[in-house]
Formats: C-alpha cells, structure tokens, sequence
C-alpha cells in the first residue's frame, strides 16, 4: 500500500523550519492579515522545498500547542453565536449582499484554520498529507482575501464600507474539527469530505440567486465563487483520498465506516440537491453518492 504521492524526507528540518511547527504557529494568529501572510509564505517556502528536494516537515514529531496562544487564533469579531440563530441572508438587498457575503468569507477562514489543525496535529502522515494540507491552507486564504476585498467594496451604514467581522457568525465547522481532535480518520470523513464538501452543492445555488439579483456586485461574487468551487473540488478531494488511504491502510471499509462515524460524532445530515457532477470530480463513487440519497 503506498500513498497517493510520496516524498521520503531525508533529514528532520529543524524546528524554525519545520512546516508542521509553522502550521500550528499560524493558526494560532488571530490577525487575519497576519494569518493571510503567513501561510501563503509556508506553502511558497515549502513548494521550494519540493523542488529541492528538501524535507518540509518532520513527521514524527508530536506538537503540543503553546499556552499564551489562543486554538484557533481568530479576531474578536465576528461575534459566534448558535448555527441555528444566524439570520437568512438575502442577496436581493445591499445588507442582505454584504451579510452572505460574509458568511462566505467566515467559512473560508475557519477553513484556512481546519486544514492548518490537520497538518500540526496528525503525525506519523506521509509528507505528501502536509503538503496537500498545507496547498489547501494556501488557497483558502486566497478565498478569504477575494471575499473580504468583496466585502470591503460594499457600501455599508453611515457610509463606511463593510468588512470582516461586521455580521454575527457560527463555529459550526471548527466544533467538528474539535470533535475529531483524536481521530485522523474521523476528521478526513467529516470535515473536508462532508462539512466542507457542502459547499459543493450550495454554491451553485447560491450563484443561481446572485444571477437573479443582477447588480454588478452580484455578479462579481458569482466570479469569485466560480474560483472557490473549482478549487474545493480539489480540497474535498484531496480527503477523499487520504480517507480511503486511512481506511485501506487499517482495513476498514471506508463507506460502511463512514456511516459509522457519521452516527458517532453526529455528523449533520445531508440534504439535496447535490451537485452530482462536482462531488464525482471530487472523487466521491457511485456507492457513496448512493449512501447519500438513502441518507435522506
């Protein structure tokens, strides 16, 4: 059984250099332009590192976060309050824009948190698992930063613009991640591959409705969604496979063990519509997609 891709490293790097070290450094920033800075700085130095031939990471190393810094590092605002509290977002109105706007950008930067925890906190992990975690923590902060620079040029109350941190939000992504703290199988099979990957089926719909409002900053957030889907495929199937690694690797059988986990850490149901046709590019088969209609 071998890894999707394999990189032996050769020598442990030492600890500055480490990107298991500066994985857990960053996500315990709670600026968002720090944050923003220092990962994508990580994935450049460590894409160098891939073409040097050089170690990014030492595996076996076991972290343990630092005590004067908060997990996840995140700002004071948004406020967090129950998923089940945070108002509808309409984008048929400039507030109602603004605030699906930022719930957008909320979800991408506990994204950028989700798959920074994964890279600090699983050891004993082919370098290849840190490196596509860390490619994912890269890209989410680009999301992040196209969403906000969206948010930022939207006419808000009393003439100021609007920005991050400025409509109530919920936890609900970082909750399961905290939940799967101790379990790498778990967290592949319900982070990226059903929490995150919701956001496959919903973005569409989300860019039917921006469609239908018109104005040209609807149509510029459709833009930006197309980016953001066309790399999520990608992220959710990068936990596609190392789920199935996993569970190849212990002997599981990864649809039979996915319901299993799903009862276990009570994974929230899935509704329809899916989107079919991104969650196959994703890597989900045909049984699995099969599981999900008979979920409902």
């Amino acid at each position: 059984m071998h890894p999707p891709t394999s990189t032996v490293p050769a020598a442990a790097p030492t600890l500055a250099e480490d990107a298991r070290a500066q994985a857990l450094h960053w996500l315990t920033e709670s600026d968002p332009d720090a944050k923003v800075r220092g990962v994508q700085a990580l994935w450049q130095r460590v894409q160098a590192d891939a073409e040097a031939s050089r170690p990014c990471a030492d595996p076996g190393t076991i972290w343990s976060p630092p005590t004067d810094r908060p997990l996840p590092g995140r700002p004071a605002r948004p406020p967090l309050i129950e998923p089940g509290a945070v108002p509808p977002r309409s984008p048929f109105t400039v507030e109602g824009h603004a605030a699906l706007i930022h719930a957008i950008c909320h979800i991408e930067f506990n994204a950028i948190n989700l798959a920074l925890d994964a890279v600090w906190r699983f050891p004993g992990m082919p370098e290849a698992f840190y490196r596509d975690w860390l490619r994912v923590a890269a890209e989410e902060a680009e999301h992040f930063t196209l969403l906000r620079d969206h948010l930022r040029g939207l006419n808000g109350p009393d003439g100021r613009r609007w920005d991050y941190g400025d409509f109530e939000a919920h936890d609900g992504l970082w909750t399961m991640c905290d939940k799967t703290a101790d379990d790498i199988v778990a967290r592949m099979a319900l982070v990226p591959r059903t929490l995150e990957a919701r956001g496959l089926d919903a973005t569409p719909l989300i860019q039917a409705k921006l469609r239908r409002a018109g104005t040209p900053t609807a149509l510029q957030a459709c833009a930006i969604l197309d980016i953001i889907l066309r790399d999520e495929v990608g992220h959710v199937a990068i936990g596609n496979r190392w789920y199935r690694w996993l569970c190849e690797r212990a002997g599981l059988d990864p649809v039979e063990h996915y319901r299993q986990l799903a009862r276990r850490y009570r994974a929230p149901r899935l509704k329809p519509p899916y989107n079919t046709e991104a969650r196959l590019r994703a890597g989900f088969s045909a049984a699995e997609l099969a599981y999900l209609n008979q979920a409902v």
